[in-house]
C-alpha cells in the first residue's frame, strides 16, 4: 500500500506514510484487533519518535549556529585544501566515520549533526554537492541496518522475533552491497549526476 502509492505517483513519501497508517487502522479494525488501548499506545509511540526527532533537529540547529560563529567549518575546509586531501581520500574517511556513527545514531541524526561541518569541506575540495547528496543517502541507508541502533533491524526483529544480532548477521550482505554502491559512485560519478543534470538541462 505504501510503496504502491509512491511508485504509482499517487502520493509523496510523506503522504504515503499517512496512507500506511490509515491502511493499518483499517486492517486492525477488520481483524477486530483495534481497541482504544492499542490506539493510545500507537499515538504515544508516534509522539515519542516525533519528539526525539524534534529534539535532534533543535540541537542540530544550535550546533550549526555555533559552528557558524566559531568558523570551524571554514577552518576545516581551508585545512583540507592546504593539506591536499583528494576527494577519494575524503570519501573513504567519511565512509569510515559514517559507519562508526551508524553504530550509535539513526540516519536523520547522522545527517543533521554532520552536514553543517562536512559540506563546506566537500565543496572546498571539489566534490559535486549533488553527488555527495546521493552518497550521503546511501550511507544513511547503511546506518539503518548497522547494529545496535539500526532502525530497520528493530523492525525486522519485531516482525520475526529473532535475535537482533542474528538479524544483523543476515544484513551483512546488504551492507556489502551498499558499500559496493559507494565504490561504483567513486568509479563512475555520472551514475549519481547524469539523470538529474539531464532532467534540469545542466
Amino acid at each position: 500500500l505504501v510503496l504502491g502509492s509512491i511508485y504509482l505517483g499517487v502520493a509523496t513519501p510523506t503522504e504515503a506514510a499517512a496512507v500506511g497508517v490509515v491502511g493499518a487502522l483499517l486492517l486492525a479494525a477488520l481483524n477486530r484487533e483495534l481497541s482504544f488501548p492499542m490506539f493510545q499506545e500507537s499515538l504515544l509511540g508516534a509522539v515519542r519518535t516525533t519528539s526525539m526527532i524534534g529534539l535532534i533537529l533543535a540541537g542540530a540547529g544550535v550546533l550549526t549556529l555555533a559552528m557558524g560563529f566559531t568558523g570551524i567549518p571554514r577552518a576545516l575546509a581551508a585545512w583540507a585544501v592546504e593539506a591536499g586531501i583528494t576527494p577519494v581520500l575524503l570519501i573513504v574517511f567519511l565512509s569510515l566515520v559514517y559507519i562508526v556513527l551508524g553504530w550509535f545514531l539513526d540516519g536523520i541524526s547522522i545527517v543533521v549533526l554532520t552536514i553543517s561541518v562536512i559540506l563546506p569541506v566537500v565543496k572546498a575540495i571539489g566534490v559535486d554537492p549533488l553527488w555527495f547528496g546521493v552518497y550521503l543517502v546511501i550511507m544513511v541507508e547503511l546506518a539503518q541496518i548497522t547494529p545496535p541502533v539500526g532502525f530497520n533491524l528493530f523492525v525486522i526483529q519485531s516482525l520475526t522475533g529473532e535475535d537482533l544480532f542474528q538479524i544483523a548477521r543476515y544484513a551483512l550482505p546488504f551492507m556489502g552491497v551498499l558499500l559496493f554502491m559507494v565504490v561504483l559512485l567513486l568509479a563512475f560519478p555520472e551514475l549519481a549526476t547524469w539523470l538529474p543534470r539531464t532532467m534540469t538541462g545542466g
